[in-house]
C-alpha cells in the first residue's frame, strides 16, 4: 500500500515490528516517521527508526513526503506519533503546514515530534505551533524512545 497525493506516489517504508512483545505487554505504539521532500539525508532518521523498533514500537518510515502525505499515513495507520526529521531548513514553515493538516484531519490528540538541525531559538516557535518535542543533534536515541513511551498511552 502506498500513500497517494496529488504529487504522486510516495515511497513507503515497510512497517517494522519488534520480534519481542511490547514493553508493557499491550498494544504497540505506532509511529509514522517522515522526511520532507528534497531532504535526502535519512541516515539519522533510519537510525532512530531502528531504535524505536528496538523500543517495542511499530514504525512506518516515509521518505520524501509532503506533510499532507505524512498526515494521511498517520490516519491510515492510526498512528500515535507523527515524527518528522528535517536537516535542510524550513522547519518552521513545514511544522506550521504539518500542524494545519493534522488539525484538518482531526489528529490534534497525537504526539508530534521533530528532529534535526534546528536552532535552539526556534524550539519555542515550534512548540507554539503544536510540536510537542524537538530533538536536535547529539540527542541520544534512548531519549526519544523514553519521551514517546512516557507521553503516549496505548489503549488495550
Amino acid at each position: 500500500m502506498a500513500y497517494q497525493s496529488q504529487a504522486g506516489e510516495v515511497t513507503r517504508g515497510v512497517p517494522l515490528r519488534s520480534p519481542e512483545p511490547s514493553p508493557s505487554g499491550g498494544p504497540r505504539i505506532r509511529v509514522v516517521l517522515g522526511k520532507k521532500r528534497f531532504d535526502a539525508h535519512d541516515v539519522g532518521a533510519r537510525y532512530i527508526m531502528r531504535k524505536l523498533v528496538e523500543g517495542g514500537m511499530e514504525t512506518i518510515f516515509i521518505r520524501f513526503a509532503l506533510v499532507e502525505e505524512l498526515v494521511e499515513a498517520a490516519v491510515q495507520e492510526d498512528a500515535h506519533v507523527v515524527a518528522l526529521s528535517i536537516l535542510t531548513g524550513g522547519h518552521l514553515v513545514v511544522a506550521a503546514d504539518l500542524m494545519k493538516a493534522a488539525r484538518e484531519a482531526g489528529l490534534e490528540d497525537r504526539l508530534f515530534i521533530v528532529g534535526g538541525i534546528i536552532a535552539d531559538e526556534d524550539h519555542p516557535k515550534l512548540h507554539e505551533l503544536g510540536i510537542d518535542a524537538v530533538f536536535g543533534p547529539g540527542t541520544k536515541p534512548e531519549e526519544v524512545v523514553s519521551y514517546i513511551q512516557s507521553n503516549v498511552a496505548v489503549d488495550a
